[in-house]
């Protein structure tokens, strides 16, 4: 933030405490009188609340430092007969610059200190899709949903996260659910390790979420090693609806990733145990545990182009146990400008016996082919995007397609 502007909010707030700016000797010689800023700086000079250089200079253009903003702030928060909508205003300032008011002598209450903690953040959504395979009719679906997700800053470490989601199915009216909470996890954050625990998202960005995109309850420790490493254990239970729908599946994680510069990677194990998977199409028999070995990485050529590709096998099954993938990225969205895109292209295979509960959006569960995608910002925070597999089912090596779209709007 310029000093400029930071002198003319700090004065317009004092301004109305006082109840008006009269003119004022300027005693800085880089602010001429011409200066849009210079009614702002002349007054605060003479009320005490900034000071110039010993050189006679205010250098307005200079970013200002968070101390010096603070000296201001502790200046509007002395001022009496406040107007409540200034009053809100110093609030916010006093939480944010609480550390260094501190530092001056000046007093913050817990109210101001926990100003903003709690934060909510959502989406509104309508999908259409339209599913086909051989010899069956076509499936369509036009679902809505509603989902919020808050977070809360319990300390400087320290934080509950949660997501609600509500939805309805628009095709035929039926299907309506009341809000429901999917996840809410406490997770700290320390230079050593970040640790999350309580239900957990339990996802696979780096595979383009074809493993796994959904929730877990447990607990999951992150520990950077240096040199862009680090190291990530997951521990916890799943339900898995297409594994069984009696029993959650036990499942633990060890992972290494990689990121510097244009180049990141993953290396992975997952473990996983359910008695369903004894009697699963394509599973060893008898065998009840699942052990997956993924490995995945980008690489971006620039700021517009990328290349990612996985693979990835479960060691305990002789038939649909391996996972691949290769998509080239274009460009991408940015959800606060307007006019932004992005597009992709890939070719995938997605065996049964590896996804845990993955995204479906295009490619489906045991199936195989080519994709492609897009995604334009309409407006600001309005996100249009269209996916279209086409491609077959693994179990009957059939034609199937499916025709993906999806208008979003984010708060």
């Amino acid at each position: 933030m310029k000093k400029f502007f930071a002198a003319a909010v700090v004065a317009g707030m004092t301004a109305c405490m006082a109840g008006s700016v009269s003119a004022a000797a300027n005693p800085f010689s880089d602010v001429p009188a011409d200066h849009w800023a210079y009614d702002a700086v002349s007054q605060l000079a003479k009320d005490g609340v900034i000071e110039g250089y010993g050189d006679t200079t205010f250098q307005g253009n200079k970013n200002i430092t968070r101390y010096e903003m603070a000296q201001m702030v502790a200046k509007a928060m002395a001022k009496t007969n406040v107007p409540q909508s200034d009053k809100a205003l110093v609030d916010k300032l006093a939480a944010e610059f609480s550390d260094e008011l501190n530092n001056l002598g000046v007093r913050v209450s817990n109210l101001e200190r926990n100003a903003d903690k709690v934060k909510w953040n959502g989406e509104a959504r309508y999908t259409y899709t339209k599913e086909d395979h051989d010899n069956t009719p076509s499936k369509k679906s036009y679902p809505l949903l509603l989902r919020m997700e808050p977070k809360a800053e319990i300390n400087a470490n320290w934080f509950v996260k949660a997501r609600i989601d509500a939805s309805t199915n628009l095709n035929t009216d039926s299907g309506d659910s009341t809000a429901k909470l999917q996840r809410t996890w406490a997770e700290g954050r320390y230079p050593f390790v970040t640790f999350r625990a309580g239900k957990l998202p339990f996802e696979s960005p780096y595979d383009a979420y074809m493993t796994r995109n959904s929730q877990m309850s447990g607990a999951e420790a992150e520990f950077p090693l240096g040199a862009g490493f680090s190291v990530k254990f997951t521990g916890g239970r799943q339900a898995l609806s297409k594994v069984s729908s009696a029993k959650a599946t036990d499942i633990g994680t060890a992972a290494v990733q990689y990121k510097q510069g244009k180049l990141s990677g993953t290396a992975l194990y997952l473990y996983g145990k359910n008695d369903a998977f004894k009697t699963r199409d394509g599973y060893k028999k008898g065998e009840n545990k699942a052990g997956i070995y993924e490995v995945a990485g980008t690489y971006r050529f620039d700021k517009n182009a990328a290349l990612s590709g996985a693979y990835g096998e479960n060691e305990k099954a002789d038939a649909y146990e391996k996972l691949g993938f290769a998509q080239f990225n274009y460009k991408g969205v940015q959800r606060e400008n307007q006019g932004t895109w992005g597009a992709y292209v890939a070719y995938k295979h997605n065996g049964q016996n590896i996804g845990f509960d993955p995204n479906t959006d295009a490619l489906a569960y045991n199936q195989k082919g080519w994709e492609v995608g897009a995604q334009y910002m309409v407006f600001k925070n309005t996100m249009a995007s269209v996916k279209y597999f086409d491609g077959k089912d693994l179990s009957n090596d059939k034609d199937a397609s499916k025709f993906f779209g999806r208008v979003q709007f984010f708060f």
